[in-house]
């Protein structure tokens, strides 16, 4: 029993998951409109999970040529041998996302079938093979998410979502490409074109470092648009701890320094969207 749920949890790619769903719960809560009750947050976190975990899957059926060649995927389902390809599979994931995707309102199920197809189909099948910008643009996958939470509230597009989502764009490229430095044996053998494989040390650790500064910055602008004290705290501490460990990693490049910064970037994400969330609970006390 435990052995199949660890094997459902890496199929669905659960702890990415639960992530992205926080991510829309975070919009749904930085977005001003009519009051949503638990009942609706729980449905939209719940098709974002579902939503997420369909592409999750379909990434782990397509790449599973790469996985066996990676010692940290190699005993991914597909990868092992434990789940045989068939046609079936693709379908059943695609499914899966309609049903996820169409459990909200217009605008916000469109939003969500964009974040899974960012990823499934832009990142995983056009980009991840062919282009060290593959993660750049697979980033939007995080920011639909934002969007489709916010859109559930009033799917008129809000200054404070959208830099939201403007800052999990900027994250997610400094967050993968601080773990396949880390992992960048991996990605060479895969042949995977990740920025730390395809060039120097002073590029891509600048790149990082350039990207969590600007997106440290832009998460404190919404400050200015009325976000409070707690939503300051979360941002503030959790961009400042994700800078400085940037900034170790651009002065001194290892996989040590790489592996601290790709858990840095989820404290950093984490305490922005507990931030946000406290911020709102506050406003409607």
């Amino acid at each position: 029993m435990l052995a199949a749920i660890r094997m459902t949890c890496s199929l669905l790619k659960l702890r990415i998951g639960v992530a992205v769903a926080a991510s829309a719960l975070a919009g749904m809560a930085a977005a001003k409109g009519p009051a949503i009750s638990v009942a609706q947050a729980s449905a939209l976190a719940l098709a974002v999970l579902g939503a997420s975990g369909a592409a999750g899957a379909f990434n782990h059926y397509y790449e599973r040529d790469l996985d066996r060649e990676m010692r940290r995927t190699r005993s991914r389902p597909f990868a092992s041998g434990a789940f045989q390809p068939s046609l079936w599979w693709p379908i059943s994931f695609l499914a899966l996302l309609v049903l996820a995707a169409a459990a909200n309102g217009l605008v916000s199920s469109l939003l969500v079938f964009l974040g899974s197809f960012t990823y499934g189909v832009v990142y995983t099948v056009w980009l991840k093979r062919r282009s060290a910008w593959n993660i750049v643009i697979g980033g939007l996958a995080g920011s639909f998410a934002v969007l489709a939470g916010a859109a559930a509230v009033d799917p008129t597009p809000q200054v404070v979502p959208v830099l939201l989502a403007l800052v999990l764009f900027l994250w997610t490229p400094p967050h993968f490409w601080s773990l396949a430095a880390a992992k960048g044996d991996d990605y060479a053998r895969a042949g995977v074109p990740m920025l730390p494989v395809t060039t120097s040390q002073r590029v891509w650790t600048w790149a990082i470092l350039l990207h969590t500064a600007a997106l440290v910055a832009i998460s404190l602008v919404p400050l200015w648009y009325g976000q409070g004290l707690l939503y300051g705290l979360g941002a503030g501490v959790g961009g400042a701890y994700f800078l400085w460990k940037s900034w170790l990693l651009y002065i001194a490049p290892s996989k040590h320094t790489a592996t601290d910064n790709f858990f840095a970037s989820f404290i950093q994400l984490g305490l922005l969207i507990v931030g946000v969330v406290l911020d709102a609970l506050v406003g409607l006390a």
